[in-house]
């Protein structure tokens, strides 16, 4: 095997369990304006009890998968659990944070506001949750 055959491209999607999986893909459409593709994938290893619908940008860039699991007991997301902290989403530059600050306001979603940062490297970022609490990040270098 080559080094090349070993190398990473680049992340192809992020799933992530939701307590309403209807009203989560709303949230993500009407928020971050992701498309639903109009099936649904059966989850592995739980086929036959669990489920995700796929959203994606529309240049397709960015897909995440909303999972449904029958044993899912209802508790909203704790980062300080094992498991997903958090997800980062690169935008282009501080302007493209600034309207989306603009666009979380409009659809009533809270957030943390422009936060910029220059130890130990110069960033921006704006932090926000999704209906399960799942912390969300816009983030601009």
């Amino acid at each position: 095997m080559t080094d090349t055959e070993l190398t990473l491209t680049g992340v192809h999607h992020l799933a992530i369990t939701v307590t309403d999986i209807e009203a989560s893909a709303a949230w993500y459409e009407r928020v971050l304006g992701m498309n639903r593709l109009p099936v649904t994938f059966p989850h592995f290893g739980c086929e036959d009890t669990g489920y995700a619908v796929l959203m994606i940008t529309a240049d397709m860039s960015v897909a995440i998968g909303l999972h449904h699991h029958e044993s899912n007991d209802g508790k909203a997301f704790d980062e300080t659990r094992t498991g997903l902290d958090h997800l980062g989403m690169q935008v282009a530059d501080r302007a493209s944070l600034e309207a989306w600050a603009s666009r979380l306001d409009t659809e009533g979603v809270d957030h943390s506001g422009i936060q910029d940062v220059t130890e130990p490297m110069p960033f921006s970022t704006l932090v926000f949750r999704d209906p399960d609490n799942i912390q969300l990040e816009f983030f601009a270098q």
